[in-house]
């Protein structure tokens, strides 16, 4: 990996670097913003990056594909890895410093402690991924503490992710303002996601199915209808649309994740199904 690109871009693999920059710019004064992610960007992650550097003076993107928040029989060695091509859309985009350690530096000899949030990380994705969200967790906190940014920027669509950094930022008092952006779709409604990229075309045409489901969904509730009733639909429509297994679609309070006692408090519909090898997640508000 080249140290810098023909822009402002310098990148970076271990953490002394990357506080050594941080240190700098707070010398200067400079507010300072993390965008965390796992590679293989799209205009998703480009919007987070430009909301960034709306909001701070200087923007540190993370890549790191984290092993501790994928399961034994998930996509770790196949998730894409398109080092050269990330590179250059962030340093096209602007950002200062990419932080892209790899496991050694992450998780150095040693390493036992694990960062659980309790009660958010057990329901829905978590009931089907039992270690993610500790793996989610445990890196996020470690790159808020790396970095120490005033802001860290978060899509919506990986909600349940978004909810359980904001309570452990609170419980842990990390003094940082965790920021969520509306997520990303395609014309058609898909949200983007980096494992768009295992649908073949005929599957890539069903797969916005799922938008239109949970939608439908959320409008239901929101007319008064049955939240149960309005759940079977939405998980009938998308076995009928071809997925070709549901692991949930569920209506959730926005904050609490609890199951939606009724359309008056805020909420969600979450969603997540199986369309040839992509697990695809979705959700919108209610």
């Amino acid at each position: 990996m080249p140290s810098s690109y023909a822009g402002a871009l310098v990148a970076v693999r271990d953490v002394e670097s990357l506080r050594r920059r941080v240190q700098a710019w707070r010398r200067e004064g400079r507010s300072i913003a993390l965008v965390p992610t796992m590679g293989a960007l799209h205009k998703g992650h480009l919007t987070l990056m430009d909301r960034a550097q709306k909001m701070a003076d200087r923007v540190v993107a993370t890549i790191f594909v984290n092993p501790k928040q994928f399961g034994p029989n998930e996509d770790f060695q196949a998730y894409p890895r398109p080092e050269h091509d990330d590179f250059e859309m962030l340093n096209a985009a602007g950002v200062h410093v990419l932080f892209a350690p790899d496991a050694a530096a992450m998780y150095p000899n040693g390493f036992v402690t694990n960062v659980r949030v309790a009660g958010l990380s057990e329901v829905l994705d978590g009931a089907h991924r039992p270690v993610h969200f500790d793996g989610v967790s445990t890196v996020v906190t470690k790159l808020l503490l790396q970095t120490l940014p005033d802001i860290a920027l978060f899509g919506e669509k990986d909600y349940q992710q978004l909810a359980i950094i904001k309570r452990l930022v609170a419980d842990l008092n990390i003094p940082v303002d965790i920021i969520g952006v509306p997520t990303v779709r395609d014309a058609d409604g898909l949200a983007l996601s980096s494992r768009n990229a295992y649908l073949t075309p005929a599957e890539r045409a069903q797969a916005p199915k799922l938008y239109t489901a949970i939608v439908a969904a959320a409008a239901a509730i929101a007319a008064g209808g049955d939240v149960a009733k309005a759940m079977a639909t939405a998980r009938d429509d998308l076995l009928k649309a071809g997925f070709r297994e549901v692991d949930y679609v569920e209506a959730r309070n926005a904050e609490t994740l609890a199951p939606l006692s009724n359309a008056r408090e805020p909420g969600r519909v979450l969603a997540a199904a199986h369309l040839g090898r992509a697990r695809l997640i979705d959700n919108v508000a209610i």
